[in-house]
């Protein structure tokens, strides 16, 4: 089930992904790249004590709602990025000549979350071995890629990367872009919480619904309470088998 379910544009496939980016080949499959040590995440200037990293691994609305119920993170803002025309709208995105990718720029806090264990959840939350491709959604704009805001980012994806490969969990090679960041252009107002808008229309029961249920049950230690708005009040829960929607 594709993502034309909202009125998106059909798929577009085969195309190279833009800018400059590397990926980091499987051992067997070319170079084996050098396991760095983890090291503590330097902070991005001007973004006070919250850290940023900045991700695109298909359709944001999937990603956004499990990073939501991730500890040690402190705000999630889906948009587009690593694309060469600014001011990208969605339905241009959609298009796919703009180059931008549907990304997510996490603000998380690293005493409580490494930007490691991030992307540790990343990877286990969409298939990074098909190229500008998740499930049924198909374009260079739902395409695996990490975009690191310093050098230390750069070594931790390439480590992380390393270890899955070293791990044997996918038959295929991962093809994650790690590519510098540049501009992140937040995407219009109604994408952002998505699903926590629209838990039951088809495409979020069908796709997205399934991927929070597996990160739950994969880090249950890992979850934090939810939290909803209500009004001028702000009510926190323990995380819920389904969203909750609470009227007034």
């Amino acid at each position: 089930m594709g993502k034309n379910l909202r009125g998106s544009p059909g798929s577009r496939t085969g195309r190279g992904s833009p800018g400059s980016s590397e990926v980091v080949p499987v051992p067997g499959r070319g170079e084996v790249v050098p396991v760095p040590g983890r090291g503590e995440v330097v902070p991005v200037p001007g973004r006070g004590t919250g850290q940023v990293a900045t991700l695109a691994g298909g359709c944001f609305w999937c990603l956004e709602p499990v990073f939501d119920e991730l500890k040690g993170v402190e705000s999630v803002e889906s948009g587009y990025t690593g694309g060469q025309v600014p001011n990208p709208t969605y339905a241009r995105v959609c298009d796919g000549d703009t180059g931008h990718a549907e990304a997510v720029q996490v603000t998380f806090n690293p005493q409580v979350l490494s930007y490691h264990d991030l992307l540790t959840v990343f990877f286990a939350i969409h298939d990074p071995t098909t190229l500008n491709r998740q499930g049924a959604d198909a374009g260079t704009q739902y395409r695996s890629a990490i975009f690191y805001h310093d050098e230390q980012q750069r070594e931790i994806a390439r480590q992380v990367i390393q270890e899955i490969a070293d791990a044997h969990i996918w038959d295929n090679p991962i093809v994650t872009e790690i590519t510098p960041f540049d501009e992140f252009y937040p995407a219009e107002d109604y994408h952002q919480e998505y699903f926590a808008h629209n838990a039951f229309q088809p495409y979020c029961r069908a796709v997205i619904a399934p991927k929070i249920s597996k990160f739950r049950k994969q880090f249950g230690n890992r979850l934090r309470k939810s939290r909803f708005q209500h009004g001028e009040e702000v009510i926190y829960l323990e995380c819920p088998a389904v969203p909750v929607h609470i009227k007034g």
